[in-house]
């Protein structure tokens, strides 16, 4: 294990810090808007069908099973919980991507002075099919690892370790899916950039964990996206550029 995790943590703290800084500021509106919308929708959908969903599946138990219900009924309420959160997240993360591009882009040029598009919404519009483009590559990632974790979630006596597995699974998505705007902005693959967050694994699985639970917390988790984008890029500015070469 490399990497220092109170680094981590410190990025994502300073991303906060830099929410209304001038120059920055109007380019984190649009991110955190997409963020409250699709966030309030989420909750919305789980306060009105949440009940219902859970006895759903309940219903599909076979009968001589209906003995384990107190047991099952919190691993599917789980499972509904799981599945509405990571999707809204990757409906949120597709919409926001050339937005969060644009936001990364700007914070490093007051980083490190690199500019890499053009300003307004040229610049944007140059950003969105390949923002689009890397989401795929990172859905195409995620979602194998997704169901193998459902699928052990499932099986008893393995599923006791299943709680630990989907915190550092999500630590880890949480880490790439931010690192990643800066780093597709400087041309840096999928790979490659997979290998940079490994090299310092420590400090991503804590940045990564850090947003995963900000994530979960009324309120912050409406600003988290932005904040997570800034912290994202310090980390690469500060940690990541010079081993990769930019």
């Amino acid at each position: 294990m490399r990497g220092n995790p109170v680094k981590g943590a410190g990025y994502l703290l300073r991303g906060f810090s830099m929410l209304t800084q001038p120059g920055i500021r109007q380019f984190v509106l649009i991110p955190m808007l997409i963020n409250i919308l699709l966030f309030s929708g989420a909750i919305w959908l789980l306060i009105n069908e949440f009940d219902r969903w859970v006895a759903y599946w309940m219903s599909q138990l076979p009968t001589w099973l209906s003995f384990l219900d107190f047991l099952l009924w919190p691993l599917f309420a789980l499972l509904v919980l799981i599945v509405v959160y990571y999707g809204f997240s990757i409906v949120a993360n597709l919409i926001a991507a050339p937005f969060n591009g644009f936001l990364s882009e700007k914070v490093e040029l007051q980083q490190r002075g690199v500019r890499i598009a053009d300003d307004g919404w040229k610049g944007l519009l140059t950003m969105v099919p390949r923002a689009l483009a890397r989401e795929l590559s990172k859905l195409a990632y995620y979602l194998p690892r997704l169901l193998a974790l459902l699928v052990i979630s499932l099986i008893p006596g393995v599923n006791l370790l299943s709680p630990l597995l989907w915190f550092v699974f999500g630590a880890w998505m949480m880490a790439i899916q931010y690192c990643d705007y800066p780093m597709d902005n400087n041309k840096v693959t999928f790979r490659r950039m997979k290998e940079l967050l490994a090299e310092r694994n420590l400090t991503s699985l804590s940045f990564g964990a850090i947003v995963q639970m900000g994530m979960l917390i009324p309120v912050v988790n409406l600003i988290m996206m932005p904040a997570a984008v800034i912290g994202a890029t310090l980390y690469w500015s500060e940690d990541q550029a010079q081993r990769a070469g930019c």
